[in-house]
């Protein structure tokens, strides 16, 4: 595992251009990222729909960029598999979905990939807590989940990175911490300050006028 201390600028295609789906990709390639950012939103957990397995498998061929795939779906150990053999090298699923979370991070590290926890802005970190030393990740969504373009909710969510820092400082433990939502050149340093190390970005990354700037810009 890279890291923790590394800063990690991972694109989110869901602010990408769908239609020419293998340039954007190289484009977030060729621009330095350093991961690929998947939303798999299910229309219930989330109030959108993105898209499922079969975008993952027609994403994979054109990069070999680490494919962190986030899970905004009811019940992720039912389509588990799915995204598995999508070739996804992570999969991040939500505390507050319908599923045994314990039981989920196993399946996804004997399937020889990486695991994430995700919350939401209103969810506690104690949701978390119990799960800290099984997972390569904790995602905590810096807006409420479903659309991109929204404004990014320091006060409910900067004390719960500072929060899972100090526990992974205390406890020894090697789980990046991802933002995602609102997340632009002014964000990410507070993000950073606050100890998370993996930045998610949509709009400032993808919309960008130069995305290798940006990307550069981004990395501090």
């Amino acid at each position: 595992m890279s890291d923790c201390n590394t800063r990690i600028i991972a694109p989110s295609l869901l602010a990408s251009d769908w239609g020419k789906v293998g340039e954007e990709v190289r484009r977030a390639d060729e621009a330095g990222s350093d991961w690929l950012h998947l939303d798999v939103m299910d229309g219930h957990f989330v109030e959108n729909i993105s898209f499922g397995p079969q975008f993952v498998s027609a994403v994979r061929p054109h990069t070999s960029l680490t494919l962190d795939t986030h899970l905004m779906i009811t019940r992720p150990d039912k389509y588990l598999e799915m995204f598995i053999k999508a070739g996804c090298d992570r999969i991040t699923v939500h505390v507050e979905a319908e599923h045994d979370v314990a039981d989920t991070l196993a399946n996804i590290r004997a399937a020889g990939l990486q695991c994430g926890l995700a919350l939401n802005p209103a969810t506690s970190l104690e949701e978390v807590k119990p799960f800290l030393g099984q997972i390569d990740l904790l995602l905590v969504m810096t807006v409420v989940p479903g659309f991109g373009g929204q404004s990014f909710m320091e006060a409910e969510t900067m004390p719960k990175v500072a929060e899972a820092a100090r526990i992974r400082s205390e406890k020894g433990l090697g789980f990046h911490i991802q933002v995602d939502g609102g997340i632009d050149h002014a964000t990410v340093e507070i993000a950073a300050a606050n100890g998370a190390n993996v930045m998610v970005a949509g709009t400032a990354l993808y919309g960008a006028p130069d995305m290798p700037s940006a990307v550069k810009q981004m990395r501090g």
